[in-house]
């Protein structure tokens, strides 16, 4: 990449959280939509290309443009699970480097919760999943379970270093009024929770929310016209390894995030040391320890012991999750969108009592699937 960022994020915004059996997912996302374009300063006649990701449309673009009233020249429904919506911002940027669009707009919605109350569950057919859900894998929390016991057998870690990972997150969601939960918990809070799937405790599992968030991106000659200060991305990466977990390469090893932080960092011209503030997926503590490891904070099974201490939690030497992360804060099914809210806010100075200071460079990172895809984006202030 070249030393001139051609792209910033310049809106970002939430809808509602949590329970919102009142709202449509339609009505989610326009709401996070709206708001993301006031913060930058923008209308809906400023939008030139539409993404979406989800499953609770044939075509989400086409509909909620439609909702939206608007006419987009450019649209992509990339759907490869949480990490959608990093790999929107590299499609974005190609987009805007190419000259097919100069602002985009980046979306997501689901009433998960809410359909769950209802008893009005997505239809969700695993073709490919013969070896799995026939003898009884529950999904995806199994898939992860497994990974997680195979790290534990090969290095050691232990559960209460996955323990780590859900106290540190909670510190930070204490500082977070629109966290989900905001209860303090220690290390034997988690591990006396009741399992989920073996190894993992209910306290090692993300959130089940509504919600819906949106993220707008301008090209460099039309940032100097929104409300506020730019956040430049910087680098961007993309891979995925498998579909089901029977076919990860891996159990213990998340290769899709090797590739995809490998490509991240080498576009951006920087390395793990340089990342002040690191948003990484957390659909599963062992999800956060296999990343870190990835991306290369840390050697291949040193994840636990890099997470010990509350190292990651506020006032430790590597904040990360710094809204409370989708164990604490809100995971309305595929996370990663907040991921990229929280970090320009915290690139920004948004964040109050938990801004990082002196943050300049930012970290977000999405998993999809079953450790099946990932997607990595560095981002920097002005």
């Amino acid at each position: 990449m070249s030393s001139s960022p051609k792209a910033a994020i310049v809106g970002v915004a939430e809808s509602d959280l949590g329970s919102t059996p009142d709202k449509t997912v339609l009505q989610l996302q326009a709401q996070a939509a709206r708001a993301a374009l006031e913060d930058a300063g923008l209308g809906l006649q400023d939008v030139e290309a539409l993404f979406c990701a989800g499953n609770w449309a044939w075509s989400p673009n086409l509909m909620l443009a439609e909702y939206l009233g608007i006419q987009p020249r450019y649209t992509d429904t990339t759907n490869i699970g949480g990490s959608s919506f990093e790999a929107h911002i590299g499609h974005a940027l190609a987009g805007i480097e190419a000259g097919l669009f100069e602002v985009a707009l980046i979306t997501y919605g689901s009433t998960q919760r809410s359909d769950r109350a209802r008893g009005r569950g997505q239809p969700y057919y695993r073709l490919t999943e013969q070896y799995e859900g026939p003898f009884g894998l529950p999904a995806p929390v199994g898939a992860y379970a497994l990974a997680a016991s195979r790290h534990m057998f090969e290095y050691g870690t232990t559960s209460e270093q996955l323990a780590e990972v859900a106290v540190a997150t909670r510190k930070w969601a204490t500082l977070n009024e629109k966290a989900m939960k905001r209860e303090p918990i220690t290390i034997e809070d988690v591990l006396n929770s009741r399992w989920i799937a073996e190894p993992l405790h209910l306290l090692d599992c993300c959130l089940v929310t509504d919600g819906g968030g949106a993220v707008v991106v301008a090209s460099a000659s039309r940032v100097r016209q929104m409300r506020k200060a730019p956040v430049w991305v910087l680098g961007h990466g993309e891979a995925h390894t498998h579909n089901t977990i029977t076919n990860m390469p891996d159990l213990a090893s998340h290769q899709a995030a090797t590739a995809s932080g490998r490509d991240a960092f080498a576009r951006a011209g920087l390395t793990p040391a340089e990342i002040d503030v690191a948003e990484i997926y957390d659909s599963f503590t062992i999800t956060v320890l296999l990343t870190l490891e990835a991306l290369g904070f840390c050697g291949k099974g040193e994840g636990g012991a890099f997470v010990s201490g509350q190292r990651t939690a506020p006032g430790g030497a590597f904040p990360m999750n710094t809204n409370g992360g989708g164990l604490s804060y809100c995971h309305p099914g595929m996370y990663g969108i907040f991921l990229l809210i929280e970090a320009t806010r915290q690139l920004r100075g948004e964040c109050g009592p938990r801004q990082v200071e002196g943050a300049r460079i930012a970290l977000a990172h999405g998993t999809g699937g079953v450790l099946s895809s990932a997607a990595t984006v560095l981002l920097g202030k002005d």
